[in-house]
């Protein structure tokens, strides 16, 4: 290969660089030296920049000397890992065409796995004047280098050792949803310097809690790199949760106590030594730059017509789906494989097990419309890597018909918010749940019973990090918003609370007792269902955002989680609760089968393989659903439906049969223990009212006798031996 040397311009010395190679895209060090390729089709020129350890002073400028297949390259045999750098692309400013080139502004690389400084809100990091009366057709001439990340140069050796994904399947995932810095933040086992940290999860005390409860993945939001909002910095405040994306492939720098990717892959080994998935929430369906009046630091200035999705014959604007200003052009075949490379990444040189695609509707839209068989969808199903690790779609966005619960094609899994909806109003007491609850229960066959999809393609959750926490729905009838300081109109309306008859906080010692049988019913409810639970990191805890329903804003004591009040008496007993129903499920495979009920004859038997029952004992018909004991509901889960494991000799054995009841009530029911096949006697298992332990158990009971449930309150019992007949005295 030819040596070229090329002039740094203003800066002294020169530079060594090569024409290097158009792939693989970004900067890759190769052990001698470093190549560099960026695609842009519509650029006339892109010049590297490199500057100091600092990132504050440019030391070299180059001009990339190749241009292959609309990619820039070239290659410098001098640069070394941990070299910061950025880049300047040359061509026309004309919003009113889709181009927005301004060379004055650095650029992050789409493809930089790691970035050093923070992005500064500066208006010289807009292309355009800002108070222009022009507005976006102004162009803005100062260097906006002093306020943008750098892009950094990795060495991605690491020593995985034996590190081997759990491959959990889906039948015995159980989901949990937490925030890397709010999750250790004020853990007083975790060292100061490593709180909020990907070192600080990995710490004993983190990991023995996660393992104590007995959860299989945990679900991390955003950890891609991304920006705070400037009204947000102009107000004192932060972007949480991070869907706000400034860098696919590059961690969030202030998860990284050391600074270095391998504190990441640490991360994930530990887990996986814990026998825990780590799944990521994406955000692929927009980028930090909002729309036109937005920011230019990465791909708007790389290529704006490429990047984004603009508006037909009014180039100028964004299309807009997800109330965030742009989407990404996923037509474009390079935009598509930024996304693809950037999945693949994660899965094959970072080890993680899966994803959650924030607002998948956006990625699947043709055009407008969502498509069940869009590109995007098909490129994943397809890929050989990303086939084979968990996908997980939240079906909707805020576009035209964005609302595509079960839409979604085989090998997905979707968000459920009907089951959350049904159960919260099941158990505050709405009525007319009762067919709803039903379906939730057991899978939503109603909304995923087609194309082959299974139970597992419904991630069933009561609570998520955009909402109330556990405790606070069952504390709050309203929201209180007040520390966002948008006047209360942020955050949804429509919570399905109840406070279970106070506001908040309060002494009330009934009151407390039902908040906390309320939160055992939920929490019940959601892990003996079919389909994929997921919980709410902290529920588990008791945590509290103090009535909060939309804490994105909230990098303090409002979201962090409080261990404090975690170690309280109260708080670990709801943690042993929860630890025990995971248990329950994990050891039985009648409340997480891979197929869906029914309601006939389990073949090769006369035994339906689920039964509902009234409180009389008798079998449910359509006239029962409509208005009888519209607050109850019981059913029979026959273990004939599910094999526990094989026998000696081979053959699968059947599960244990087991009765649900459920009673959302102001009063006590009475149910009457149906016989179900050969199943005489029933032994309490669970009952959310008891105390002081739930599942403290009891006698057997023969069919035909009556349990007493209280108002607001679960009960699970077991197939027994029928109770011995007293000898007559």
């Amino acid at each position: 290969m030819p040596r070229r040397t090329i002039s740094a311009g203003s800066v002294a010395g020169s530079v060594r660089v090569w024409p290097g190679n158009p792939y693989p895209l970004g900067a890759t060090w190769d052990g001698r030296g470093v190549n560099f390729a960026l695609f842009s089709l519509h650029a006339e020129r892109v010049e590297l920049c490199l500057f100091d350890a600092s990132g504050r002073r440019e030391i070299a400028r180059v001009m990339l000397p190749e241009y292959t297949n609309e990619t820039w390259h070239g290659y410098l045999p001098d640069v070394r890992p941990a070299q910061r750098y950025g880049y300047r692309v040359y061509g026309p400013y004309a919003p009113e065409q889709g181009h927005r080139f301004n060379p004055h502004k650095l650029l992050i690389d789409p493809y930089a796995k790691r970035l050093s400084g923070p992005l500064v809100w500066h208006d010289a990091i807009h292309g355009y004047r800002v108070g222009d009366p022009a507005g976006d057709l102004s162009f803005d001439r100062r260097d906006s280098a002093a306020y943008v990340p750098k892009s950094v140069v990795v060495d991605t050796a690491h020593t995985w050792g034996k590190d081997r994904p759990p491959h959990r399947t889906w039948s015995e995932t159980v989901l949990y949803e937490l925030h890397v810095a709010g999750y250790t933040r004020r853990h007083p086992d975790v060292p100061e310097r490593l709180r909020g940290t990907f070192g600080g999860m990995v710490q004993p005390a983190v990991v023995h809690h996660l393992r104590t409860l007995g959860v299989t993945a945990i679900e991390l939001l955003p950890v891609h790199a991304f920006a705070d909002e400037r009204h947000l910095t102009d107000a004192g405040r932060a972007n949480y949760w991070g869907y706000n994306t400034v860098a696919f492939f590059a961690p969030m720098q202030r998860y990284l106590a050391s600074g270095e990717l391998g504190e990441f892959k640490t991360f994930v080994q530990v887990m996986h030594d814990a026998g825990i998935e780590v799944i990521l929430d994406v955000v692929y369906n927009h980028t930090a730059e909002g729309n036109q009046l937005g920011p230019t630091v990465s791909w708007r200035g790389i290529d704006n017509l490429s990047y984004y999705r603009l508006v037909p014959g009014d180039w100028r604007h964004y299309m807009d789906f997800t109330g965030c200003g742009n989407a990404l052009n996923l037509h474009q075949p390079r935009v598509m494989q930024l996304v693809t490379d950037s999945l693949r990444y994660w899965v094959q040189e970072m080890h993680v097990d899966g994803f959650r695609f924030d607002l998948a509707t956006t990625l699947a839209r043709e055009w407008q419309d969502f498509d069940p068989q869009a590109g995007f969808l098909e490129a994943v199903l397809q890929d050989p890597v990303l086939q084979r690790v968990k996908l997980i779609a939240e079906p909707w966005d805020v576009g035209p018909g964005g609302y595509r619960l079960g839409g979604f094609p085989p090998g997905w899994s979707e968000w459920n918010d009907q089951y959350r909806d049904t159960l919260r109003r099941f158990w505050r007491g709405d009525p007319d749940q009762l067919g709803g609850l039903a379906s939730r229960i057991t899978g939503s066959a109603d909304i995923f019973g087609r194309h082959g999809r299974r139970p597992r393609a419904s991630v069933n959750y009561i609570t998520a990090h955009d909402g109330f926490t556990l405790r606070d729905l069952v504390s709050y009838n309203g929201k209180h918003n007040e520390a966002n300081g948008e006047d209360g109109r942020d955050g949804t309306d429509a919570n399905w609370s109840w406070n279970c008859g106070a506001e908040g906080p309060t002494d009330d010692p009934a009151i407390n007792t039902l908040r906390a049988r309320q939160q055992r019913n939920l929490l019940a409810t959601l892990l003996l269902s079919q389909g994929t639970p997921m919980l709410l990191g902290g529920d588990e805890v008791d945590r509290t955002q103090h009535g909060n329903n939309n804490a994105y804003c909230q990098d303090n004591d409002i979201s962090w989680l409080d261990w404090d009040h975690a170690a309280s008496p109260a708080a670990q007993s709801l943690l042993a609760f929860v630890a025990r129903l995971i248990e329950l499920r994990r050891e039985h495979i009648v409340f997480r089968r891979a197929r869906f009920f029914e309601g006939r004859a389990i073949p090769g038997t006369d035994v339906k393989d689920i039964v509902w029952v009234n409180t009389d004992g008798s079998e449910k018909d359509a006239a029962d659903w409509a208005g009888r004991d519209p607050h109850r509901l019981a059913c029979v889960l026959s273990g004939e439906a599910g094999h526990h494991h094989l026998t000696a000799a081979g053959e699968p054995e059947p599960d244990d049969t087991f009765l649900v009841l459920m009673n959302a009530a102001n009063e006590p029911a009475g149910f009457c223990l149906p016989a179900h096949a050969a199943v005489q006697a029933w032994r309490p298992v669970l009952d959310t009212a008891a105390q002081p332990d739930p599942f403290c158990g009891g006698p057997a009971l023969a069919a035909g006798s009556i349990y007493t449930l209280e108002a607001h309150a679960l009960a699970v019992l077991v197939e027994a031996p029928p109770p011995p007949t007293p000898i007559p005295a």
